[in-house]
């Protein structure tokens, strides 16, 4: 039986025979069960990076190699690197996390198309609601390595910078990789948004651009040094207990 089912009929037992539960309810029942599994499955993660880009890129493409090589070493420094846990830049990201000394995690989507779960997982969590799983992607992670990507991906990045903002959540490293793709995009915020008022100059500020992996690396320790969070040593994968 699906997990979800479990724990969706162990409450409905609470409920006396015959009390009406509306498809709403029943709905809150299924969103709930996937914030309680996912934050216990992934509560053993940490620390960890969540690292973002297109489903829609090829094996073959650079981008795919450069996120498999960033994720690759940050897996072999001490991080989990999480990624959606589908095809494209996601499999890059779980081939060189799997491939390195720390988890490899996927968060997969039900999608009635283009996705679906690639095999470098060391965990795998799948959820039904994007929500649930756009809180664990932010809930589990010390920084954002944002890759090029289409509208989900700009979906996690305007999420990110719209809670650190507002002071939803602290502040942490957002890195955008290549920048010949993020260059027009920063030039519209410039241009647009911060010369009609819309976002504050110091805005920009919470974006890093940075193409070499190396540095990627860096920034994201150095992060955590200024923070006084340290590594507590590299977890090896069979002791995560997940």
């Amino acid at each position: 039986m699906d997990p979800h089912n479990k724990k969706i009929n162990a409450i409905a037992k609470d409920f006396p025979e015959g009390s009406e539960l509306t498809s709403e309810s029943w709905r809150v029942f299924r969103i709930m069960t996937e914030f309680v599994e996912g934050a216990e499955r992934l509560n053993s993660i940490q620390p960890a990076v969540s690292i973002f880009g297109s489903a829609r890129t090829d094996a073959n493409h650079p981008y795919y190699k450069l996120a498999e090589q960033i994720a690759r070493k940050l897996s072999d420094v001490g991080f989990s690197v999480i990624s959606g846990g589908g095809n494209g830049i996601m499999e890059a990201v779980n081939k060189g996390a799997y491939e390195g000394k720390s988890a490899s995690v996927g968060l997969n989507i039900q999608l009635p198309y283009e996705q679906y779960a690639n095999i470098y997982q060391d965990v795998s969590q799948t959820f039904r609601h994007f929500f649930a799983r756009k809180y664990m992607f932010v809930r589990f992670a010390t920084a954002y390595v944002i890759m090029p990507g289409g509208f989900g991906t700009l979906d996690e990045l305007m999420e990110a910078l719209t809670l650190i903002q507002t002071s939803t959540i602290k502040r942490m490293p957002i890195i955008l990789v290549c920048s010949t793709f993020w260059n027009g995009m920063l030039d519209w915020f410039r241009q647009s948004l911060i010369a009609e008022n819309m976002i504050s100059p110091e805005d920009m500020d919470l974006i890093q651009i940075i193409d070499d992996p190396d540095e990627i690396v860096n920034v994201i320790l150095r992060y955590y040094e200024t923070n006084n969070l340290g590594l507590s040593g590299i977890k090896s994968k069979p002791e995560l207990n997940l």
